[in-house]
Order: C-alpha cells, then sequence, then structure tokens
C-alpha cells in the first residue's frame, strides 16, 4: 500500500480509493501516481517520466506528460481528495507535495519522528547502541577537534588547516550524531559546520557563539541518548494476518500490541478452522505452527496446501520444532521465515513485518563511500539484515579499485568529502562504459533545489537526506534495484 494522507494505492489490486471510495484511473494515470507515491521528495522532469513510464523506443512528446497529469489531478480532486498531491517546481518538473498525514512507510521504523526531531525507535536500539559503543571513542576525537579550533579561535591563531579539519568533523557529527539518538546534537555540530564555511574569519560574536556551542556539544554527549516513549511506529497500513496456533496466552500478548505495528489478528486453534477461515478470505500474511497435539496432523499439510494455493502469500512458521529436517521441509514448501519458539512478540512482529513487505531482493550488492566510518558502520547494519551484501568504502582515493572489485548493484554516496567529492565519484562512474548505468543513491545534508539540481546533474538518481532514516534507507535501495532489475530484465525481453 502506498498511502498520501487519505490517498491509498494498492500495488496487488492495482485499486485507488480515497476515503476508501474507488477512483477510475487510466493505466498511464495510475502508473503516474505510482512512480510519484513511490518517490516521495524526488523531482521528476517530464522527459524522464517519459523515460520512465513508456521507455526510450515508444515514448510521446513531452507536451503529453502535463495532459496526463492534468487529467490525474482533475480525477483525484473528482474522487474527493482535497489536497493536490503534485508540486510543479518551476524550471525542473514535478514532485509530491508532503503528505497531510505521514506517507509510504515500508515496515516498521527504525526511527520515530516526534516534535520535529527524528530519533531511533525502541526496536533498533541494541543495534544503534552496539554501534554507538564501538565509536564513542570517534565521537570524542572529532569533538577534540573542534575543542581545538575553538582554542585556537580565542587565541587567535585559528589555521587553515585546522579549520578545514573542524569544518569536516563538524560535518560528520551533523549527520552521525542524530542517528543514534542526539538530535540537539546534530543541529548543534550543523550550526558549527555553518560557522566555518568558506575559510572565512570569525566576528568577536561568532568566535563567542563558537566556543559556546563547542560546549553544549561536549555536554550532549555526556546525556542518555534520546529514545521514545511510544509503542514502534506503526505501519500505517493495517495489515490482516492469520495467526494458527493454539498457545491462548500467546495469542492474547499479540493482540495487545498488534495495533501499534498497524497489523489485523486473527486467531484460529486448530488447523480445521484455519482451512474454514481460508476459505473465506485471504490474509495479508500468516503465522503458523507445527505442533497441534490433539490432532495427528501437523502444521506442514496445511503449509503445503497453502504454497500450492497461493504461492505468493508471505507465511512465517512459528514452531518449537527446530531441527535441519525441519528447516529444510520449510524451506522446501516455500515458507519466508522461519521462527523458533520460545520468541518474544517483537520477534513475531518484526518477523511478519519482514514478510509482508520484503521485496524480491536476491544476491544484490550495495557499495557504500562515506569518509566518517560510523555512518559507514550504521549504514551497512541497516541494510544487511534484508539480504544485501554491503561494501563500505571511507577512503574515496581506492574508489576506483574497490569499484569494479565488486561490481555492485547500487551505489551509496555521501556528497561532501575531503580529497574527492560525492559528486565527482558521480561523474566518473557515468563516464565509464562498463558501469556507467549503475543506479546512484546520494547522501545530502542539502536539499534546496540548487543542490539537487546540481546532484542530479552530476549523474545521481536518487537522494537521501541527513541524518538518514532506516526506512528511508531501506526502501530507497531496494526500490531502486528491483526497479533496475526490472528495466534491464524488460529490456532484454523486448529485444528477444
Amino acid at each position: 500500500m502506498l498511502i498520501w494522507g487519505n490517498l491509498c494505492l494498492n500495488q496487488i489490486s492495482a485499486e485507488v480509493t480515497c476515503d476508501q471510495q474507488v477512483i477510475g484511473l487510466t493505466a498511464t494515470e495510475y502508473n503516474l501516481l505510482k512512480l510519484f507515491l513511490q518517490n516521495p521528495n524526488r523531482i521528476f522532469s517530464r522527459r524522464l517520466i517519459l523515460d520512465r513510464l513508456w521507455g526510450v523506443d515508444d515514448a510521446p512528446i513531452e507536451h503529453a506528460v502535463t495532459t496526463h497529469i492534468k487529467d490525474l489531478r482533475k480525477k483525484l480532486k473528482a474522487g474527493g481528495l482535497t489536497d493536490d498531491l503534485l508540486e510543479t517546481v518551476y524550471g525542473m518538473g514535478y514532485r509530491l507535495k508532503p503528505a497531510p498525514t505521514l506517507a509510504v512507510t515500508p515496515h516498521p521504523a527504525i526511527v520515530e519522528e516526534k516534535n520535529g526531531e527524528k530519533t531511533p525507535c525502541t526496536q533498533d536500539l541494541p543495534a544503534i547502541n552496539r554501534i554507538l559503543e564501538q565509536f564513542r571513542d570517534s565521537f570524542d576525537q572529532q569533538v577534540a577537534v573542534l575543542e581545538q579550533a575553538k582554542t585556537a579561535l580565542l587565541f587567535g591563531n585559528l589555521h587553515q588547516a585546522l579549520q578545514q579539519a573542524a569544518k569536516h568533523e563538524a560535518h560528520k557529527l551533523a549527520g552521525s550524531m542524530g542517528s543514534f539518538g542526539y538530535p540537539e546534537g546534530s543541529r548543534i555540530a550543523r550550526i558549527l559546520e555553518h560557522l566555518l564555511i568558506d575559510d572565512r574569519t570569525l566576528t568577536d560574536d561568532e568566535i563567542i557563539q563558537f566556543s559556546e556551542l563547542v560546549k553544549a556539544l561536549q555536554q550532549q554527549l555526556t546525556l542518555p541518548t534520546v529514545t521514545p516513549t511510544a509503542q514502534p511506529v506503526s505501519l500505517r497500513q493495517t495489515h490482516r494476518v492469520l495467526v494458527i496456533d493454539d498457545d491462548g496466552i500467546l495469542s492474547e500478548q499479540l493482540r495487545a500490541e498488534a495495533d501499534a505495528w498497524g497489523m489485523e489478528l486473527t486467531f484460529v486453534p486448530d488447523l480445521t478452522t484455519a482451512r474454514s477461515r481460508l476459505a473465506l478470505a485471504t490474509p495479508d500474511a500468516v503465522l503458523l505452527d507445527l505442533n497441534f497435539p490433539d490432532t495427528e496432523e501437523n502444521g506442514l499439510t496445511l503449509l503445503r496446501e497453502l504454497t500450492a494455493k497461493s504461492p505468493d502469500l508471505p507465511i512465517v512458521v512459528f514452531t518449537g520444532r527446530d531441527s535441519l529436517a525441519d528447516r529444510l521441509a520449510v524451506s522446501r514448501l516455500g515458507a519466508r521465515q522461519f521462527l523458533h519458539k520460545p520468541a518474544t512478540t517483537e520477534q513475531i512482529f518484526q518477523a511478519i513485518a519482514r514478510v509482508l513487505l520484503r521485496p524480491k531482493i536476491s544476491e544484490a550488492k550495495v557499495l557504500i563511500v562515506d569518509d566518517d566510518p560510523i555512518t559507514l558502520a550504521r549504514l551497512a547494519a541497516l541494510l544487511t539484515p534484508w539480504g544485501l551484501e554491503v561494501t563500505t568504502l571511507s577512503e574515496p582515493q581506492q574508489f576506483l579499485m574497490v569499484l569494479f572489485s565488486t561490481i555492485p548493484d547500487l551505489l551509496v554516496v555521501d556528497i561532501e568529502m575531503p580529497t574527492f567529492t560525492g559528486l565527482e565519484l558521480c561523474q566518473v562512474v557515468r563516464q565509464d562504459a562498463q558501469l556507467g548505468d549503475l543506479p546512484i543513491l546520494v547522501v545530502t545534508a542539502h536539499t534546496e533545489a540548487a543542490a539537487l539540481q546540481e546532484a542530479f546533474a552530476a549523474g545521481a538518481d536518487d537522494f537521501i537526506t541527513k541524518p538518514v532514516l532506516g526506512p528511508e534507507l531501506v526502501t530507497r535501495v531496494l526500490s531502486r534495484i528491483e526497479r533496475t532489475r526490472s528495466r534491464l530484465q524488460h529490456g532484454k525481453a523486448r529485444e528477444y
């Protein structure tokens, strides 16, 4: 489901609704709407829209895009959508406006946005804290460079090399502190970076401000990380899950937390009742136990039936049986996840969430280039659980060697790096005869139109803002890889 306010696009049924009322769209209008909903914040020129929806060979003239967008707006308004969801960006194209309510969220969010601040959610805190502890000394060393710059400013002997080093460390802190539960630290570091920009001489008032900000940044690192008190962020689109398990206590625990995860759970205690339920309606996912003491039949029989009838139905097997034979049987029968009892409710919901919206990505490789090892570690930790082979590079000087040794499916690169910028690396890739079409996702703290236009002109396909949100990163990376593979398969089919 792709959500924008009270508008919903169901990618399975290809149905668009507004307040649950169906809006009739042509195939082109539907694909146009889906393109914008799948790419929030992305600006699409008319030429790029033609390339995405029609391809090079059969694309109409660019004026046709304007006509289709006009028709789409008219139909959405007639269907009950009170706000225009598309924004015309003068001289550049069109993009999706911010939704009245939070839009596409692909799985339980790794971060929560509260009062404008981005903070880690409870289910990802252990992983984040492990990385934070691993690199806490790095934070201290980065702040120490800013302390040296502060002292030099106060004594009037800040040389250019130290100013550049301090600006560089402030930039890295601004990008990483917010991701580890220090949103105020990220904000302070951003101001410090701005004060050091362009190698200019600071005024007396700015030197006093710089000194106070460095002190405030040091205090931030003595505070505990910001953790939310709310439940895990909802999927914001209710998913119907059939739970086939005779454990009444577990059922009540799951029922109590289902709303927070955006799931509507139906519980059945045996296989006979499960078959009756499945005959009436197909759920979005199934949580299936293998053992039922009151019958000789086990869950493998039902699993075989379900995969034969509905091969795309996501099934999580949740059982106390955990032999190699059981796991092989479950795998051969097509279950998406194997979860061993006992497990926490959080682990159960996470397993269901993964199969509900897990993109069909296999053996994909991602190369991440960033001079900040803390950011690299966190981005790798976010992407690896999704089956991606992640290679990280903190020294842009080795970019070509690592690029050609890995041959990635996607490149993620920070725009602002010393020696070689991310935009320069984009240009190098686009000039290469072998990897010139490699999808590139740039990470940036600057989202003004001029900066984004420069990134796209250098060869970037998409961008993600700092501090990086886990769900946004995962969604952008997986969807970009999937679209690229689909386009390649389509091209081969047409060639054949």
